[in-house]
């Protein structure tokens, strides 16, 4: 049997009805059937749930179709596959195997008392649009259930099956369907599909959270500028979701005269001997793998004009984004490991500085050695956080920022803050995940976390008894919630001096290609 064909197999076996649960075991009753979950003493959880059609054969690379339904009690007992991407090399946010193209299915928890309608918060995985999962044991959403959530956690396709485009598909399709965004189409489907069926397991459709990390904030990002979007969700939070990074166009040049996704996809497919449509939807998962897409480089975060319509920071600047209270923010050394001359998309971002830009910027980090180890991560994550959480609150929009910089002494990385993707365990209440011993520091500032994040799914507002107050983003000078070690408390923006550098860098004109619907100077 081929790869792709034993794929298919464990999906279709995983997703078959089953006989009728334990007794006492949580069933609902949903327009695609009947689900039967699995429930402990305070928690109930319902997992692989189809929220679309398997994006196979012809639908691949095709927005996502209806959802399936079935007959009987279908088992809602065990984790569906995961999305097409390499094999996991011991990420915790990936998630078990197996893996398949039919993958678009969901998780759902809920409190075994739900006192419904409850708020929902629903989980954007990240990994670089390339891996990870909403089945891996980091995002379980029980911990958030127990706190009155309703939680759901989804997958989402990746890599070239999620974003892509080739002139071959684009002669087939009809001229208004979008392209090229399909994973994002995707988690709208997904949202679509909790809006109709979430108050099923007691939770709310008039009051959705989206939250993601990494990838995943850059998706909430997306989302909060998405057209097919708007009104799917009530409140969003961005945790290392940049804000500026290299966006490409569908089918013209973009940033740094960078080829357009379309020709990106006739070359890569020209390398592997494909040219019609056929061959592409007829190809191999594992041949879509290689070489792998970059999302650094701008390979996977596309301006289809449709789904995206421009840049996030220019469509913020222009007030066009969702009108929802929004919390966004970084770790304090997300990618202390990356220094501006990696030959990647990041490592460009200083390529324009004038000299007299690089001396000031250079001396604001005290020297070489501190501007290699701290620029890129004020450059992707710090200063956009900052601009977009100014923007929205100039839109009036109420927006929270925040810097996690919790850091263990037992972390053996040398990283001298907090790096990036380490908030998560903090968020979902699932600490023993971390790869070094829990300190009660680490348990007071998840409980911390987990409270700021569940009162802002309740009221659009972080704030409640017992919490230091966290301010709203003022349009200039500008507080945020610290976490650290000794607990959370509101500070200025730390670093604000050299962020008010790279800012004034990031907003000038730059010679780059115009994106659809953005303004004349276009910023990248």
């Amino acid at each position: 049997m081929t790869f792709a064909g034993a794929l298919a197999t464990l999906s279709l076996m995983m997703a078959q009805p089953t006989d009728q649960p334990p007794p006492g075991q949580p069933v609902v009753q949903l327009a695609q059937g009947v689900l039967a979950g699995r429930a402990d003493d305070t928690v109930a959880a319902f997992k692989n749930i189809p929220y679309a059609a398997p994006p196979v054969a012809e639908l691949r690379w095709r927005p996502p179709g209806a959802a399936p339904t079935w007959e009987g009690q279908r088992d809602a007992s065990t984790y569906g596959p995961i999305c097409i991407q390499a094999t996991p090399q011991g990420d915790p946010g990936v998630g078990p195997l197996p893996m398949s193209e039919d993958c678009l299915n969901l998780n759902v928890w809920r409190p075994t008392d739900v006192a419904s309608p409850a708020p929902v918060m629903v989980w954007i995985h990240g990994g670089g649009l390339v891996n990870g999962s909403g089945t891996a044991a980091l995002y379980d959403g029980s911990h958030l259930a127990r706190q009155g959530m309703v939680v759901v956690t989804l997958n989402y396709r990746l890599g070239r099956l999620g974003f892509f485009d080739h002139p071959a598909l684009a002669a087939e399709r009809p001229a208004d369907e979008a392209a090229g965004n399909y994973g994002l189409m995707d988690v709208i489907a997904a949202l679509q599909w909790v809006r109709a069926n979430i108050a099923a397991f007691g939770g709310d459709p008039a009051n959705v959270t989206i939250f993601g990390e990494s990838a995943g904030g850059a998706i909430v990002t997306r989302m909060m500028i998405a057209p097919p979007a708007r009104g799917l969700f009530d409140r969003a939070i961005v945790q290392s979701g940049l804000g500026r990074e290299l966006q490409t166009p569908l089918d013209r040049r973009g940033a740094y005269d960078l080829p357009s996704a379309r020709e990106r996809g006739e070359v890569w497919a020209h390398g592997h001997n494909l040219v019609t449509a056929a061959d592409l939807r007829a190809a191999p998962v594992e041949l879509l793998l290689t070489p792998a897409p970059v999302f650094a480089n701008g390979d996977l975060s596309l301006i289809d004009g449709k789904i995206v319509p421009a840049t996030v920071e220019a469509t913020f600047r222009a007030g066009r984004q969702a009108p929802v209270p929004m919390v966004i923010g970084t770790n304090s050394a997300e990618f202390w490991w990356m220094k501006p001359t990696d030959r990647n998309g990041y490592g460009m971002i200083d390529d324009d500085l004038t000299w007299l830009e690089r001396a000031s910027i250079t001396a604001a980090y005290g020297g070489e050695a501190g501007f290699d180890r701290g620029f890129i991560t004020d450059a992707v994550f710090s200063e956009p956080a900052r601009r977009l959480a100014r923007l929205h609150t100039a839109a009036g929009h109420p927006a929270y920022l925040y810097r996690f910089d919790i850091s263990s002494p037992d972390n053996p990385e040398p990283h001298g803050g907090a790096t990036h993707a380490i908030e998560r365990p903090y968020v979902f209440g699932t600490l023993p995940l971390l790869p070094y011993p829990v300190r009660e520091a680490d348990v007071a500032a998840s409980a911390a976390m987990m409270g700021y994040w569940t009162a802002f799914s309740r009221s659009g507002d972080p704030n409640g008894v017992g919490r230091p107050d966290w301010p709203i983003t003022g349009v200039g000078d500008t507080q945020l919630m610290l976490f650290r070690n000794d607990g959370p408390s509101a500070t200025p923006v730390p670093d604000g001096a050299r962020l008010d550098l790279i800012e004034r860098f990031r907003e000038r004109p730059h010679t780059i290609s115009k994106s659809p619907q953005a303004p004349v100077k276009t910023h990248y």
